[in-house]
Order: structure tokens, then C-alpha cells, then sequence
């Protein structure tokens, strides 16, 4: 077994990211002649209007991976809180994108519901070692009140 922490935790944070087949796929988005018996022009339309979710979803990803490569400190369960974290939080910036994008109704209220029970699982996780928890934001599978579009920014987008 490998014991340097950089490369275990790597290894871990590939196990545990589910979305790195569409990381690979956020990589080549060159169609093919032929997509699910569609012509080679339109599966490139339809390559080319998912451009934005395979990018939004390649930097979630990115991060997530980048977030979740810390150095050990010596206090396993902060190390675990440190690399779940981002995890989750990636999690969520995929749900949200799946929101966005998506067009399967029973896959975006599955989407919703990870949103929802990520977060919660983000804060019981720094709850139970001590850490305060951010400010509330409105949820992202919140309609906005005034145009009933849903949020278009991030869980962690900052606004002025």
C-alpha cells in the first residue's frame, strides 16, 4: 500500500468522484457520425447545446478534485471533514448544473434532493468537529420569486 498522503488521497478522491465519466466526456465532445441514429449534423447540434453543462460540469468537477487534495494535519476526523467537504460541494455544483440543463423531470428532483441533502451533510459533518457553520444561503432549487426562474449561480457564488 502507498502510504504517501498526496497519492492516497488522490486515489481516494477518485473513488469517490462518480461523475469522472463525465469529466471524460467534458474532454471530447468531438461527436460522432452517428449518435443514437441521428444524422452526424444533428448529433452536433445536440453536442454543441450541451457544451455549457459539460463545461459547468468539468469545473465542478476540477475543483472538487483540487479541494479535496489536503494536506494531513494529524487529526483524522478533520481530515475526513476537509476532503468530504468539497466532495459534497462538488456534488452539489453538478446537481445544480443537472437543474440548469437537464431535461429528465424524475432526474432533476433527484438533483434537488442531493442538493438538499448534501448540504445537510456538509453541516453535520462540521458540526461534529466544532466548526461554525456558514451563513444561510437560498437554496439553488429555489424558483426566484420575482422572474420564477431558477437561480442561475452556484450554492457558493458570491453576490454584491
Amino acid at each position: 500500500m502507498d502510504l504517501q498522503p498526496h497519492s492516497f488521497i488522490r486515489r481516494l478522491a477518485l473513488a469517490l468522484a462518480f461523475g469522472s465519466a463525465s469529466l471524460a466526456s467534458a474532454q471530447d465532445v468531438s461527436p460522432p457520425a452517428s449518435a443514437a441514429g441521428q444524422p452526424g449534423a444533428a448529433a452536433r447540434a445536440d453536442l454543441a447545446a450541451e457544451a455549457p453543462y459539460l463545461a459547468e460540469n468539468d469545473r465542478a468537477m476540477t475543483k472538487m478534485m483540487k479541494d479535496m487534495a489536503v494536506t494531513p494535519t494529524g487529526d483524522i476526523d478533520r481530515d475526513f471533514v476537509a476532503m468530504m467537504v468539497p466532495h459534497h460541494q462538488g456534488a452539489i455544483e453538478m446537481a445544480v448544473a443537472v437543474l440548469r440543463d437537464g431535461h429528465n423531470d424524475r432526474l432533476k428532483r433527484l438533483a434537488q434532493e442531493i442538493i438538499v441533502t448534501q448540504q445537510q451533510e456538509i453541516a453535520a459533518m462540521r458540526l461534529a468537529v466544532g466548526d461554525p457553520l456558514p451563513p444561510s444561503i437560498p437554496s439553488p432549487t429555489q424558483l426566484s420569486p420575482v422572474s420564477g426562474h431558477k437561480p442561475m449561480t452556484s450554492p457558493n457564488a458570491k453576490t454584491k
